[in-house]
């Protein structure tokens, strides 16, 4: 069995809860505004993208407020798929969930840190890899 394919049959509504989440931010149901995208990011959250430059929530933000003013790029994110979710509770309410974005071509590992609160979910950390040899032991 894969490890990173694994979650704990006790996970399964969290992994169901996170996996309708993701891709973070581009679920025009969870909010489409700054003040959306505010609520669901934890105050210290942060991202490493697939570049492998590091953004702080601040730039994130502007980002997610230019680019959902761009009709195109939301029909863009119709054509993408996400396969091969997993969820592991870090301890503290606070799970890791790892899955694959399939866009086109263009083939991504993501990894999001999450935390449950009395205000619901909030992401603390993202992460994309861009996988160029998908060569998997």
């Amino acid at each position: 069995m894969k490890p990173w394919l694994t979650t704990d049959p006790g996970l399964r509504d969290v992994l169901e809860e996170l996996r309708s989440r993701e891709p973070i931010f581009h679920h025009p149901e969870l909010g489409t505004r700054r003040t959306d995208f505010e609520r669901m990011t934890a105050r210290e959250f942060w991202e490493v993208g697939a570049s492998g430059r590091r953004y702080s929530r601040e730039h994130v933000l502007d980002v997610l407020e230019d680019r959902s003013r761009v009709a195109s790029h939301l029909e863009l994110e119709d054509t993408w798929q996400t396969v091969d979710f997993a969820c592991r509770d870090l301890g503290g309410d606070t799970y890791l969930l790892t899955y694959t974005l399939l866009q086109g071509s263009r083939k991504t590992r993501r990894a999001s840190l999450w935390r449950r609160s009395a205000d619901g979910w909030k992401i603390l950390f993202h992460q994309g890899t861009v996988v160029e040899d998908d060569a998997s032991e």
